[in-house]
């Protein structure tokens, strides 16, 4: 069985609920990329943790913090890409939806320098609630 690729190894210990916890995860001028039209006001780029964490708290006003990721996949590519698929559920509007997620992760010197999120945007799906 082939060894698990060192980045997977450090992303997996990311949790995106306390993230001053994985401070040491991120480069200093890390830059996380979040695309989604639909979603203006939250689309953009963030820079260093603080601006990573101002756009989970953006999400959170959002949502009502009911904002949650589920894993799916984690895939390494090559030694400075890993590639996580994820299904994003929420409730917005009062309407409970999923959308389904690739977040490319680009990690330098053993530290995460730039995160690319990209929501499948034409295709949320509403959810039951209960």
């Amino acid at each position: 069985m082939a060894e698990e690729h060192a980045n997977v190894s450090l992303l997996k210990r990311l949790d995106l609920r306390n993230l001053a916890a994985a401070a040491d995860l991120f480069a200093q001028d890390v830059v996380f990329h979040y695309f989604n039209p639909r979603l203006p006001d939250v689309q953009g780029d963030y820079v260093g943790l603080t601006g990573i964490r101002t756009f989970f708290e953006k999400i959170g006003v959002l949502t009502g913090d009911t904002f949650r990721v589920e894993p799916i996949s984690i895939t390494a590519a090559g030694d400075e890409l890993v590639v996580t698929q994820t299904k994003n559920r929420m409730i917005m509007k009062g309407q409970p939806i999923a959308t389904d997620v690739v977040v490319v992760w680009r990690f330098v010197d053993g530290r995460i320098a730039e995160v690319w999120d990209i929501p499948s945007v034409h295709s949320v799906t509403p959810q039951s609630q209960g």
